[in-house]
């Protein structure tokens, strides 16, 4: 199956203080090192960054310039994925603690012929509750059964016609699954890694630092 990773660094990182995905890890650029372990199940990696950084590849085969959202700047890396290709897997910049085992794990799931796409995921672990707010003041609606839910993670990989289908009308989501979800396609959650941070504030960097350091 030939495969194509989209490492979408497009955002401007407003949280973190700057474009987190430029900041250094234990010697390396974040960008990099999420690109590097992509290789391990892509043939091509085409990395999405923002306007004005499309200078350095950080190791990819291609750069694009990205949109103004997370969608926008998938669809400008899909731009790029050739037609003979049969799976995308896209994945975050920011979570470049990502293993190779969990790229082959998402990706293994292809192998089933009804299987559209695949997302790494972690059970949920805390009571969720559902509220709503009334007057400033948010009250309970629901308690959810946790169970039946995940905190979903990257890397993420789609059969390449049914992604492509899912961008057609620009529409606008948190994750590419939610939008294979809405054209039926079929998801398949896999394990994900309680390691595989995504960096969001400084304070996760340093995390990122002392879980390299632990291996």
């Amino acid at each position: 199956m030939r495969c194509t990773a989209i490492v979408v660094a497009g955002g401007s990182g407003r949280r973190f203080g700057g474009p987190k995905q430029f900041a250094i890890l234990n010697g390396e650029v974040v960008a990099a090192r999420s690109v590097s372990v992509c290789r391990s199940v892509a043939d091509e990696v085409i990395l999405v960054v923002p306007a004005g950084l499309a200078a350095d590849p950080h190791g990819a085969d291609r750069v694009v310039v990205g949109g103004e959202t997370r969608s926008a700047s998938v669809r400008a890396g899909l731009a790029l994925v050739d037609e003979s290709v049969d799976a995308v897997l896209i994945h975050d910049a920011a979570r470049p603690l990502a293993t190779e085992r969990l790229f082959f794990s998402v990706l293994a799931e292809l192998a089933d012929p009804s299987v559209d796409g695949a997302i790494a995921a972690l059970g949920v672990t805390d009571t969720i509750k559902e509220v709503s707010e009334t007057d400033g003041r948010r009250h309970v609606v629901a308690t959810l059964d946790r169970s039946r839910l995940v905190a979903v993670q990257t890397p993420q990989v789609f059969r390449t016609s049914i992604l492509r289908q899912a961008h057609e009308s620009e529409p606008e989501a948190t994750d590419d699954a939610a939008l294979v979800e809405a054209v039926g396609g079929m998801v398949i959650a896999v394990p994900g890694e309680v390691e595989n941070l995504k960096l969001t504030s400084p304070r996760d960097l340093d995390e990122a630092e002392r879980l390299i350091e632990r291996v």
